[in-house]
């Protein structure tokens, strides 16, 4: 039976109870007033009388959580994704922990979230937000990083019955046609971007040539990961992209430069002096075997401009991701098979490492292209010379004789014939 305690609490409220349709004993606060407050468990007490007894439907676990507050829900899903949000349950890494952080606040800013309630319905909201992105000058890429938080936190809502439904589902497709696109590096350019920084960039852009690892998994390397025996690095679970662990082969020069400079400890000097743990709020591993710049693109595009290499050409522009653009490239013209290349790109599709990465070259075409015509061996064939018929009138122009069906002296040699005269 409802009813209410007689004394209020320390906050000046009454605490009531009332029995659920289950039969048993729920309490709840109330208000200040103890006759409210007992109106209140009567009427819930009532609700769930008339659910045990069939005429009123049982709330669902979305109606329950919809007055919950949204910064809570948010809070619970941030602390969710750095335990076990990532691939193969997984913490979530530090970039994408803040990415996801920060979308979040924007979109909670930007379409006046409070409570769960105002997360039905948002799509129209998120269109024009989106809209607003595009207008911005915001690519497609971007737009579908924003929406895919939103979308990532609405299904982490559905599955834990906070949301009924997915308020996005009917969210048209991004256009991710990339505004940019990076070129491969020229055997030139390389030789004079190398040959002009100090040892530690050149190090640490050797290794990303030859190895195709990222930015940020090039900075978790440390000393140990170094297999100077095996001949390149082995890779942590932790923190590679795909979240698997592995091997990547590096040349051997590489691999005596990397464990000479590594038994200098000149990397952890250098981010010591740099003070990057103050800056960039991002920890160096311990005993760290490369220095990697907090703006590894601002750095490059700075040796660039000293050595005067172009960023930005027709064919595409230049970054510290175009080191990996390369390494693929290369992998690929050296004649591996697919799956070779697709697994030292470590991509988890060949698709991905063919039609993202890969880079057509206009030369190769173009040089394919004259070998294929010449040995289609189509060209119009035609005489070296012509018989005039007996009894044919002298013409004007004595040269019209060789002129018409004139076959090429080359061609007729290549295709086996002797030359001679033809007669019509």
């Amino acid at each position: 039976m409802a009813g209410v305690r007689k004394k209020s609490g320390s906050g000046g409220k009454y605490q009531g109870w009332f029995t659920d349709a289950r039969g048993k004993r729920r309490f709840f606060t109330g208000t200040s007033n103890r006759k409210e407050s007992l109106h209140i468990a009567r009427r819930l007490e009532d609700e769930e009388r008339q659910i045990r007894l069939g005429y009123r439907q049982a709330p669902t676990a979305a109606q329950k959580h919809k007055h919950r507050q949204v910064d809570e829900v948010i809070t619970e899903y941030l602390e969710w994704g750095q335990f076990q949000g990532g691939r193969r349950g997984r913490p979530w890494s530090i970039e994408h922990a803040g990415h996801r952080r920060r979308y979040l606040r924007w979109w909670q800013k930007r379409l006046g979230l409070e409570t769960m309630a105002d997360l039905e319905g948002i799509l129209p909201g998120v269109e024009t937000a989106l809209r607003s992105l595009q207008a911005a000058g915001r690519s497609g890429k971007t737009q579908s990083n924003y929406t895919e938080a939103l979308q990532a936190l609405c299904n982490y809502c559905l599955k834990r019955g906070y949301l009924a439904q997915q308020p996005l589902k009917a969210l048209a497709a991004f256009d991710l046609t990339p505004q940019t696109w990076r070129r491969v590096f020229s055997r030139t350019e390389l030789r004079k971007l190398l040959d002009h920084v100090p040892v530690q960039r050149r190090l640490l852009y050797e290794t990303a040539l030859f190895s195709g690892l990222r930015a940020n998994e090039l900075r978790q390397l440390t000393v140990d990961n170094l297999q100077v025996e095996k001949g390149g690095l082995s890779l942590d679970a932790a923190w590679t992209k795909d979240r698997k662990a592995g091997f990547q082969p590096l040349p051997r020069h590489l691999v005596e430069q990397l464990a000479a400079f590594a038994q200098s400890g000149e990397a952890g000097r250098i981010y010591a002096a740099h003070f990057y743990k103050a800056r960039t709020r991002k920890l160096p591993p311990q005993r760290p075997l490369l220095y990697v710049p907090s703006q590894t693109d601002r750095r490059l595009t700075l040796d660039l401009e000293r050595v005067a290499i172009p960023k930005h050409t027709p064919q595409g522009k230049l970054d510290f991701h175009a080191f990996r653009v390369t390494y693929i490239n290369w992998i690929i013209d050296t004649g591996v098979t697919v799956r070779d290349a697709q697994a030292l790109a470590r991509h988890a599709s060949p698709q991905m490492t063919l039609n993202v990465y890969g880079r057509p070259e206009q030369e190769r075409m173009a040089e394919a292209v004259e070998n294929m015509a010449a040995g289609a061996a189509l060209e119009p064939l035609r005489a070296l010379c012509v018989q005039r018929p007996p009894h044919a009138p002298e013409r004007e122009n004595a040269t019209s004789e060789l002129t018409e069906g004139c076959v090429s002296r080359d061609l007729v040699a290549g295709a086996g014939f002797e030359p001679t005269t033809f007669g019509l």
